[in-house]
């Protein structure tokens, strides 16, 4: 059943959530949700597989379908308790207050195609060992389905969730693509008001891949992630 969700906890502001925003962007950070919120549709479910602000460090693995759907992504995270945390291009933090937006809002900068690639994932260990929520689009980039289906998935999210503990928790997404389809560029076209669907998973087991070797461990983590991450898109556009 779709349902336009208006509890207690879809409505708060996760003021103490690890890596929340503050200084100047704070209210701006919240004014951006606030927008995004008025102007969808929600249709969230599985949100009490979401833990709370105070319970530790996760990592939330979602589908890339869309430029503009890290905007609803993380107005669903941050309504429900917690603050995203994406993995951004390093080059954007080098961009003139847009840099301080980000470091301010508690992004987390990743150096692409570079021998330093791997300490995106330390700045995302720290996040995490603070009790940070990761958010993290395991295919790297907008899905090139033409039909927009999740593609195989790069490790980076089961190497981040065997290397801490932390949970490893799929998340199917489907909506943005109406307000801005796929990779293409533009204008968003918020109006009418679209449904957007989020629905979470389990947290992904692997607990016996933990005493693997470290590719195959992770290989075969990605394997159950995507596979996670796809029956939830499925179950989500056949509703």
């Amino acid at each position: 059943m779709l349902a336009d969700v208006t509890d207690d906890r879809a409505r708060q502001q996760p003021v103490a959530a690890p890596g929340s925003p503050h200084g100047p962007v704070k209210p701006l950070a919240w004014s951006v949700i606030g927008l995004v919120d008025r102007l969808t549709v929600r249709d969230w479910r599985g949100t009490e597989k979401l833990p709370g602000a105070d319970t530790g460090g996760v990592i939330l693995a979602v589908n890339h379908i869309s430029n503009v759907d890290p905007l609803v992504v993380g107005t669903f995270v941050a309504r429900n308790g917690l603050w995203p945390r994406f993995l951004a291009k390093e080059s954007l933090f080098g961009v003139p207050l847009l840099g301080a937006a980000l470091r301010g809002i508690g992004q987390i900068p990743v150096h692409r195609r570079s021998a330093a690639a791997r300490d995106a994932l330390q700045h995302a260990v720290i996040a995490l060992e603070q009790g940070g929520c990761v958010v993290i689009y395991p295919e790297g980039t907008i899905t090139d389905d033409p039909l927009l289906w999740p593609m195989n998935g790069r490790s980076g999210a089961a190497r981040l969730a065997l290397q801490t503990g932390r949970p490893l928790i799929p998340v199917g997404q489907w909506g943005a693509e109406r307000i801005l389809y796929g990779k293409k560029r533009g204008w968003p076209r918020f109006l009418p008001r679209q449904r957007i669907s989020m629905l979470v998973g389990d947290p992904v087991d692997l607990s016996d891949l933990r005493d693997r070797p470290v590719a195959e461990g992770a290989r075969l983590a990605t394997e159950r992630l995507m596979d996670a991450i796809t029956d939830l898109v499925a179950e989500l556009r056949g509703s």
